[in-house]
């Protein structure tokens, strides 16, 4: 996340696709959500007490969401920006740590409730045992399918409240209305996913800067951000939120997927075997996310599309395979320490490093002006170096990971773990 947060400006190929597709930083989130099921099978392989276990689970859920919304709801204002605060009247409800509680809450409810007592000893018992969290996990996707292709969109109208978009043709202040009219679009300005956030969190507490801000109608630098267009359509300007509620739906079944993986974990004895499971598994469901985008549903992680769920849950376990066998099976752990360090301390780091607090706070000392700070010198001395501006960025970025590396070590040596 860190790579392709910090060094995607520079690189707008490893950046979030503007829409449709998928780059190398649409796969994080759902890195995040897979291991987050893998977790919760080995966190609840044994129940002693449901209530007990629930009562855990929903305090840690109310906690992630919580720090979610004070790191992602507007308070913080990011790196370049040494200012704070929001207002409550338009903080945004939903975001990264938001969506992972919400699958962490619905895929524990399912390892907690959802499992038959029955011995596995084949492939007919796991199935009978886990039957149940199958069911509900399609009724999930079989909603979400609905919901995204049946519910009618209609027109709908936004306020602008910045003065410069009268210099754009087309525009002006106060509202600016979208034509819809329409059923199973999954274009940016009239899907079901934008509608049901809309409706439910309001306009003013989404996000304000989408993605598609970055597509070749809104942006003349697409794929990066850029100036509108003159011939901008009038949704360019228009909220939405990438972390809403309906694709969180589908997301949740990301962290359904990585509870298989941990069910074959924690049945599967034989290291190879698990290896083998854990490919065979993968392949279909990256065939199937391949397949459904040829059939017509294209990659999309804002709206979180079936294939695109399909495919990013099929390349978490491909990846998952990869490391288990490189430093479980043949013990190859020394160059895979730092990122054993980081795992073991990942929220401090998300919190610190990813969501740019300390950049941000480091910023706040500066000499004489505030680009004279620390970071920024550091960067511009990394550019002058490579005689490039982004290949000086990606130079910062690789240095930066490395000293939130260096910092999770220290942690861990200490035995200091940040967890809710």
């Amino acid at each position: 996340m860190i790579l392709v947060d910090d060094a995607g400006k520079a690189f707008p190929s490893i950046n979030h696709a503007p829409w449709f597709g998928v780059t190398l930083a649409d796969f994080v989130m759902p890195f995040f959500l897979f291991g987050v099921g893998v977790s919760v099978t080995l966190v609840f392989k044994k129940v002693p007490s449901k209530p007990e276990a629930m009562k855990k689970v929903v305090i840690r859920s109310i906690r992630l969401f919580l720090l979610g919304l004070i790191l992602q709801g507007g308070y913080f204002h990011g790196r370049d920006d040494l200012t704070y605060g929001v207002d409550l009247g338009k903080i945004r409800w939903m975001g990264v740590l938001q969506r992972i509680s919400i699958g962490y809450f619905l895929a524990s409810i399912m390892e907690i409730w959802l499992v038959n007592n029955v011995a596995v000893d084949s492939v007919v018992t796991f199935v009978r045992r886990y039957y149940f969290q199958l069911v509900l996990a399609s009724l999930l996707g079989a909603l979400y399918m609905v919901l995204l292709y049946f519910l009618y969109i209609p027109s709908w109208s936004f306020q602008l409240l910045n003065l410069k978009v009268e210099s754009i043709p087309g525009y002006r202040s106060g509202n600016q209305t979208v034509q819809c009219g329409v059923r199973g679009s999954l274009e940016p300005a009239c899907n079901a996913v934008g509608l049901i956030d809309r409706y439910v969190l309001g306009q003013q507490h989404l996000y304000q800067r989408p993605v598609y801000r970055r597509t070749k109608e809104c942006s003349v630098n697409s794929p990066d951000y850029g100036p509108l267009p003159a011939d901008a359509p009038g949704w360019c300007l228009a909220p939405f939120d990438p972390e809403g509620i309906l694709s969180s739906l589908m997301a949740a079944i990301t962290c359904f997927v990585g509870l298989h993986y941990g069910h074959i974990l924690v049945h599967v004895q034989g290291e190879m075997e698990r290896v083998k499971l854990w490919f065979l598994t993968s392949i279909p469901l990256l065939i199937l996310g391949f397949g459904l985008e040829v059939l017509g549903i294209p990659f999309s992680k804002p709206l979180y599309t079936l294939s695109y769920m399909f495919i990013t849950a099929g390349a978490s376990g491909f990846l998952l395979t990869i490391i288990f066998y490189i430093v479980d099976v043949k013990c190859i752990r020394k160059p895979t320490v730092i990122f054993q360090w980081m795992g073991m301390n990942a929220l401090i780091t998300y919190a610190l490093a990813a969501c740019d607090l300390f950049p941000a706070a480091l910023q706040g000392f500066y000499w004489r002006s505030p680009e004279n700070n620390l970071v920024d010198f550091t960067e511009r001395l990394f550019q002058t170096i490579f005689h490039s501006k982004k290949w000086g960025t990606l130079g910062f970025v690789l240095l930066e990971i490395l000293f939130w590396g260096v910092i999770a070590g220290f942690l861990h040596m200490k035995r200091v773990y940040i967890k809710l």
